[in-house]
């Protein structure tokens, strides 16, 4: 893969977005859920709600680089938030 520029937080982004599935895979056979209906109005499920999150966080950095609002790990400060208020609400 010499064709592709890994550096550490790339190879650290896959690793989180990897453990991420790996995780949520396992919580879903060990805990099976019921969908449930948030401020969406749409049933949305634990996997569900993860691919809202990892969405949203995309938009959330390129909109911070592009209005360079600030150093870019702030982002993910604001991705945090993002994520449990999606969780929480979703």
């Amino acid at each position: 893969m010499a064709w592709m520029a890994w550096t550490t937080p790339t190879a650290i982004f896959f690793l989180v977005i990897a453990a991420l599935l790996i995780t949520f895979t396992i919580l879903a056979i060990k805990f099976p859920e019921t969908p449930r209906v948030g401020i969406l109005r749409i049933e949305t499920t634990r996997g569900d709600r993860l691919f809202i999150t990892l969405l949203g966080s995309a938009f959330i950095n390129l909109i911070w680089l592009g209005l360079e609002v600030g150093p870019q790990p702030y982002a993910l400060l604001a991705c945090l938030v993002y994520a449990a208020a999606v969780f929480r609400w979703v």
